[in-house]
């Protein structure tokens, strides 16, 4: 039972009496005090579930001890008894804390009413608790964020002040290294961890329903709108909203979401009262926020109001010697996973994972793990079991010329094909030439395609429709 034992604190030995007859009898363990004085001393010195308090008794009266007891023992539950039943005890008793509120003389079935919803109440309260704890676990900084190297050292100082408050943080770095995760790693370790967190990915939805995703819209606000939409904002009231790509909401949502963030309320599209909303913000970008700012594309206001704390994450590059801490973290997760039984690299594979330049960050090293525990038929993971990460560098064509270096890729290439079957040759080596590069230039910018197009010497527009006919996907770049 949640509920086991009880103390009664009342000066009427005729209530004390018949109370712990029928507390005992129904099996839990009931202790008497006739004073408050008593009653503070026996909670000092053991430990009660229940406490029944009597609001006028020698000593200390039962309204001083509820307030003592709230703050110095929060998982007690008080319930206040009385036999001056004026509106003014009920109301200061709730006030201070008290669970519930019996007015003498009571029946002892309206006793035990109270100690049932008391018991069904500790229950849950222990079901959250436990709850809270394995999403703490799950999401402890040590767990979710891998890495012991100094830049991850500071993350973490970082992230133990700011995690407690309700600051507002904007996470940047590149894709793939772990901006949700880390957005949920501050909800997690918050005050807010029992209430939603929701990610919402502005380079994924259009801009004319963006807006809908965050407010909401009312029934016939616009063309389609045929029930009322509640919003992410008003969904996630009380917990986290993580906006993932903030850089890409266009202009004018942006000046919607500055007055949100101001005035802490939003309309829903199509209607006209203010809804009031409590929600921590924590977003982030790949792109170069302060370059967007100058260029107008934007808003300085709503740049500094999401930059309260910045917290950049390094590329998996300039934190090398976390690759073998990721190495044994994603391993035994992909053979659970996956139902292999790979062990884990041996020495020339783990030092060909080290070399490589991980552009696509940790997402692609968990991915060519997964890959490779797949595929693999031995127990630990050859430099043989990640063909894609062979570069240039690792032989002696690194003093090769680019031109020497496409040729002999060629040759090697034409080599296996059968002549017969050879159709369109240059679209298809010209696609393969240029969608790498089009993905290097757009690492190189962090996704920005302006600069990335006068990089390349091309139109913005052009540059456009070869992301788009060459298949290249811009948000997990």
């Amino acid at each position: 039972m949640p509920i086991q034992r009880i103390l009664v604190a009342d000066d009427e030995q005729s209530i004390t009496w018949v109370l712990s007859r029928a507390l005992t009898k129904q099996g839990f363990g009931v202790d008497i005090v006739n004073d408050g004085t008593e009653a503070r001393a026996r909670v000092e010195r053991e430990r009660y579930d229940l406490a029944l308090l009597d609001i006028k008794m020698p000593g200390i009266s039962g309204l001083e001890l509820l307030t003592d007891f709230r703050q110095k023992y929060p998982d007690m539950m008080v319930v206040i008894m009385t036999a001056e039943s004026t509106m003014k005890n009920a109301v200061e008793a709730m006030r201070l804390g008290a669970y519930d509120y019996l007015t003498k003389p009571f029946d002892l079935d309206a006793l035990d009413a109270i100690i049932l919803k008391a018991q069904n109440a500790s229950a849950a309260s222990a079901e959250l608790k436990q709850l809270k704890k394995e999403l703490r676990d799950q999401y402890h900084l040590d767990r979710s964020i891998i890495g012991q190297s100094q830049p991850m050292q500071e993350i973490y100082k970082l992230l133990g002040r700011v995690a407690p408050t309700d600051v507002t943080v904007l996470i940047t770095g590149e894709s793939g290294t772990g901006k949700e995760l880390l957005a949920r790693a501050i909800h997690f370790n918050s005050p807010r961890v029992g209430k939603a967190f929701l990610a919402l990915n502005c380079a994924a939805i259009p801009g004319d329903l963006l807006e809908s995703e965050l407010f909401g819209h009312e029934k016939g606000a616009f063309t389609g709108a045929t029930e009322r939409k509640i919003g992410k904002f008003e969904q996630a009231s009380g917990g986290t909203l993580f906006l993932d790509e903030i850089g890409d909401m266009p202009l004018d949502l942006q000046a919607k979401l500055l007055r949100v963030l101001q005035e802490k309320e939003i309309t829903r599209t199509g209607g006209n009262s203010a809804i009031a909303v409590d929600v921590r913000i924590v977003a982030a970008t790949n792109q170069h926020l302060e370059e967007q700012v100058r260029e107008r594309r934007f808003r300085e206001d709503l740049y500094y109001r999401l930059n309260v704390v910045p917290i950049h994450i390094p590329p998996l590059r300039e934190r090398r010697s976390d690759i073998p801490l990721l190495v044994d973290y994603f391993i035994p997760r992909a053979c659970q996973e996956l139902n292999v039984q790979t062990q884990g690299c041996t020495r020339e594979a783990m030092a060909m994972l080290m070399q490589h330049d991980w552009p696509g960050n940790i997402r692609e090293l968990e991915n060519s793990l997964r890959r490779a525990a797949l595929l693999s038929t031995d127990a630990l993971l050859t430099p043989d079991d990640f063909p894609g990460l062979r570069s240039v560098s690792d032989t002696a064509e690194v003093d090769e010329s680019l031109e020497a270096l496409i040729a002999k890729k060629l040759r090697c290439t034409f080599a296996q094909m059968d002549v017969q079957e050879l159709n369109n040759l240059y679209e298809m080596v010209m696609h393969q030439m240029e969608r790498p590069l089009i993905r290097i230039i757009l690492e190189k910018t962090r996704s920005n395609q302006v600069r990335a197009a006068e990089i390349l010497g091309i139109n913005r527009n052009t540059l456009r429709k070869k992301i788009q006919v060459l298949g290249i996907d811009v948000k997990n770049i």
